[in-house]
């Protein structure tokens, strides 16, 4: 591994660290995994930070430059997760349109849906969430059941949508459907751009352990969808599905603004008279983690720089995420002491809110299929429904 910049990649550090340190905000962005915060408090912040960023240029780096972005690649993304973490800046709000919709738009996109979508979404003056999962179709996804059929030049969609971040306040989502329940469940997806304000669709909250409500379950019935919001052929959808899945895995997989260790250092130092023998042993294990983590990533870099693609790595990252966070917080609690018992602060917070790092994104056990069968070359798994139909396959 490379563990130095090459000179272009040191001349694009220096240039967003020029950038962020004249344009960043002085005062902390709020973030749901964070703190409690309510949507018209938190929107406003990440919407203005948002705006910011695309009136420089730097809205959307690996959008091509015709998109209005600026045409980079995987590793000057990765430099710029790792200034905006030394900055204190965490994840975008708008993640699900930026580094997912708006990639698989410019990807599978028509021109007219590429003119119509892409601005104002870059801009945030719209903005999206993902209907994917189903209560039957999570970590299955090509199960989903959600059900569109052809009515003239618009289909008809009922079905229900869970898991649905910022569905409460999307503009637009990414919406998969069945439209052919006699093909084989990978087979018979469309993929659709989906109005949220279209009659007959029910946004319901899910109140998490936080008390927040950043989930939902999404109802559609008999909701209307124009022929011309759909990406990507009829039945051949889980292409387009692919390739947001695979852009949203690698904007999970860097700890930047989720976990800082730093933090949890100076939390320890402040509460030193906790920090017995067993607590400084689980310290220095999650301190090896942090750096493994780090040591992956370098990796990842590494072969991007050579021109190699990295194949399991975003799941074995996004494992580690997840791991990192749980652990962290736990600890941040238990530094806490009786404090810890309270119902409200940053560190119950956030420790409230890490299981579901093990959840989004693609479930751990997801995760390690991927890298038992792509890294430890272990047997795969039973895909013998990977050819019936649909409509022939038991369901729960």
């Amino acid at each position: 591994m490379d563990f130095n910049d090459s000179p272009d990649e040191a001349a694009f550090r220096a240039e967003a660290r020029a950038f962020l340190d004249e344009h960043a905000p002085r005062e902390p962005i709020p973030q749901y995994h964070k703190e409690k915060v309510e949507d018209d408090v938190i929107l406003p912040r990440h919407r203005e930070w948002q705006r910011t960023l695309y009136a420089h240029g730097w809205g959307a780096l690996t959008w091509s430059k015709e998109y209005g972005g600026r045409g980079l690649g995987p590793i000057e993304q990765i430099i710029w997760n790792h200034e905006l973490g030394r900055v204190g800046l965490g994840p975008s709000l708008f993640v699900a349109g930026l580094g997912m919709a708006g990639p698989t738009i410019i990807a599978h996109g028509t021109d007219a849906q590429k003119e119509r979508y892409l601005e104002p979404m870059l801009k945030v003056d719209e903005i999206w969430c993902q209907l994917f999962s189903e209560p039957g179709a999570g970590s299955d996804l090509a199960g989903l059941a959600c059900r569109a059929v052809l009515d003239g030049d618009e289909w008809i969609v009922n079905g229900q949508k869970t898991w649905c971040s910022g569905a409460q306040y999307a503009d637009w989502g990414m919406m998969l459907t069945r439209t052919d329940p006699s093909a084989p469940k990978h087979k018979g997806i469309s993929y659709f751009l989906l109005d949220m304000k279209t009659p007959g669709i029910e946004v319901r909250p899910l109140q998490q352990m936080t008390g927040d409500a950043h989930f939902n379950e999404v109802f559609l019935n008999d909701v209307r969808v124009p022929d011309a919001n759909r990406l990507g052929p009829v039945n051949g959808g889980w292409l387009c599905t692919l390739t947001t899945l695979t852009n949203e895995r690698m904007a999970m997989a860097g700890t930047e603004g989720m976990f800082t260790w730093s933090e949890l250092v100076e939390h320890a130092r402040a509460n030193g008279v906790r920090m017995d023998g067993a607590t400084r042993d689980e310290m220095a294990r999650l301190f090896t983690w942090v750096k493994a983590l780090e040591l992956l990533n370098a990796r990842c870099v590494t072969k991007l720089s050579r021109g190699e693609i990295p194949t399991a790595e975003s799941s074995v990252m996004k494992l580690a995420l997840a791991r990192i966070v749980s652990k962290g917080t736990e600890l941040g609690v238990r530094l806490l002491g009786p404090e810890g018992l309270l119902r409200t602060g940053t560190w119950q917070h956030q420790w409230l809110f890490a299981p579901a790092f093990h959840i989004a994104g693609g479930t751990d056990e997801i995760q390690k299929n991927v890298a038992a069968e792509r890294v430890l070359g272990l047997p795969v798994e039973d895909r013998s429904d990977r050819e019936t139909p649909f409509e022939d396959l038991s369901r729960s």
